[in-house]
């Protein structure tokens, strides 16, 4: 792991969460993520299965924990099975945890190598009336891969065909919306570390400068501060701004275009997820910032309303019908189309086309309940965009935001919004 330790007291606060939402009499059993191949024998930097990583810390393939909050004996009521290592796999692959790391990081006392996972297993589930399985149920997932979680699945509905059989990711959804104040500390190193990045883009804007230019500044910067890209970064000047999830990063920046970056970095696991929009030039024409003025304006007030008991169809209605307004003031829809706004037919949709703001956390898109309500220790981002393909401008400015009992604490602050405070901006980081 390229980060610092996290304390284990996390992971077995996350742990005791769980345990006292699982039924009587149930074990649960969540899996390490499998690794993501690419041609032949290649492989992709693996990435952690963020639900066992929530649960123990532990970032390893081959690894699973099992959980048995009413087990008469305690030595079985959390239990973590990791792949044991071998001279070949330390050849090969570099360092497996050993027993000892492996109780250090996750705070379970009961470590198994993972060989002993069926023979240890089936004594205890014959003796339960449920097992909690997982599996992804992200309502965007891609279901065409098998994960480990889901294989065992199957193999368990074969094997113990007389269980009862219930699904652990509901509950998870719940319990990983709201985060701890540690994980809201990690989240706002990420976007500290995000602020730098777009720095140093900044030091190097100018007409003629490539897309992939800038996003290879993002991506040694958050190299530097090790730290990854939480997800494929959009670097997109002038008109390729106007398509929502831009990842070729091929264009040149034209003198008179709008830059719009859309970038996060991955910090122990959890993600930022910030969008900003720079003039080329380094100063906005009137046209792009009374665009830029309206979106901010929304941005600003879609803010104030993540609050607690917020639900998420009304917290985007609000929003869109916000934009409308602006719209209407701008001359981009007319008074009919004004008139006739509403939640199912918004006016906006033609320039405002995609949802207010998503949970954040291990995720990009961080499992959380689907319309909320708001509670506290949610982390959403408030993300309102402005789109005309004709001008070739796109603009969405977007904040990472803390839900607390004394209102939302919006986590971007520090990184510069207002066009004046960008304008100056780019001139600080072009000027040292």
């Amino acid at each position: 792991m390229r980060h610092d330790p996290i304390d284990s007291a996390l992971f077995t606060e996350h742990r005791k969460l769980l345990a006292a939402k699982l039924p009587p009499k149930s074990v649960a059993i969540v899996h390490a993520a499998d690794p993501l191949t690419t041609n032949g024998d290649g492989v992709v930097r693996y990435v952690p299965a963020a639900d066992l990583f929530w649960l123990t810390g532990i970032e390893q393939l081959e690894s699973v924990v099992v959980l048995i909050p009413d087990s008469v004996n305690p030595a079985d009521r959390e239990m973590l099975f990791i792949r044991e290592p071998n001279a070949s796999l330390e050849t090969w692959e570099g360092h497996s945890l050993t027993k000892e790391e492996a109780q250090a990081i996750s705070g379970i006392r009961t470590v198994f190598w993972s060989d002993n996972l069926a023979s240890t297993l089936h004594p205890l589930l014959v003796e339960k009336d449920s097992i909690v399985l997982n599996t992804n149920e992200h309502s965007r997932a891609g279901l065409g891969i098998e994960s480990r979680d889901l294989r065992m699945a199957h193999q368990f509905l074969n094997r113990y065909p007389l269980h009862s059989f219930q699904r652990l990711a509901p509950t998870l959804r719940e319990l990983r919306a709201v985060k701890s104040t540690a994980e809201v500390d990690i989240i706002r190193d990420a976007i500290a570390i995000t602020k730098h990045g777009l720095n140093n883009v900044l030091s190097h804007l100018k007409p003629g400068a490539k897309e992939y230019e800038l996003e290879a500044e993002l991506i040694g910067e958050f190299t530097r501060r090790r730290a990854t890209m939480g997800y494929e970064p959009i670097v997109a000047s002038g008109k390729n701004a106007c398509t929502l999830h831009y990842i070729d990063n091929n264009g040149s920046c034209q003198d008179g275009d709008l830059l719009l970056i859309d970038v996060g970095a991955n910090h122990a696991n959890y993600t930022a997820d910030v969008t900003r929009v720079f003039p080329v030039s380094g100063r906005f024409t009137p046209r792009q910032k009374e665009l830029y003025q309206a979106v901010l304006r929304v941005l600003q007030s879609s803010i104030k309303r993540t609050v607690i008991g917020a639900t998420l169809s009304q917290w985007k209605w609000d929003a869109q019908h916000q934009m409308a307004e602006e719209l209407l003031e701008l001359g981009l829809i007319d008074k009919n189309q004004y008139a006739s706004d509403s939640m199912e037919n918004p006016a906006c949709k033609n320039f405002f086309m995609h949802g207010l703001g998503h949970s954040l956390g291990l995720g990009v898109h961080d499992p959380a309940p689907s319309n909320g309500p708001l509670e506290s220790g949610w982390v959403m981002t408030v993300e309102p965009g402005l789109y005309l393909p004709s001008e070739g401008i796109g603009i969405r400015l977007e904040n990472d935001v803390l839900v607390t009992e004394s209102g939302p604490v919006d986590l971007c602050q520090d990184i510069p919004l207002e066009p004046n405070d960008i304008e100056d901006w780019i001139a600080s980081s072009q000027s040292s």
